[in-house]
């Protein structure tokens, strides 16, 4: 089995549809197998997002995530990384296609409802950087 990381960005835990996001989530075979609301500091969501610190979004990515609470899973499953990103759907949610979860519940590029993590490989450094193992089950 595979896992992968989604996150529930501020924008979304504001419109209230984080039962939403999850139901599709197990509604195409994945296993939510820890998940966890939290309000990111600063410092944690600087580190996380350290990959881009040398992009221009960068500050203005940090501001966003520590707007309001998130909400953190590991999702479990067959292709669970792929499946994922494709409920997702593209970064940019005028280009998302209908039925994604950024279509459906994202504003614009900044504000786009979830992050997933984009490799297998990744999204074992990001389920790390939340949760210990014995917090998955």
């Amino acid at each position: 089995m595979e896992r992968t990381l989604s996150i529930i960005k501020p924008d979304a835990v504001a419109k209230g549809v984080i039962g939403k996001i999850l139901d599709r989530f197990e509604s195409n075979g994945l296993k939510i197998v820890a998940t966890r609301k939290m309000q990111l500091s600063r410092t944690n969501a600087e580190a996380f997002y350290a990959v881009h610190a040398e992009r221009p979004f960068f500050g203005d990515l940090v501001d966003f995530m520590i707007s309001g609470p998130v909400v953190v899973t590991v999702l479990e499953g067959k292709n669970a990384m792929q499946i994922n990103r494709d409920l997702m759907g593209a970064t940019n949610p005028k280009e998302a296609e209908v039925g994604t979860i950024r279509a459906d519940f994202a504003e614009n590029i900044d504000a786009n409802a979830v992050h997933g993590s984009d490799s297998v490989e990744n999204a074992a450094i990001e389920i790390a950087f939340f949760f210990s193992e014995r917090d998955i089950s």
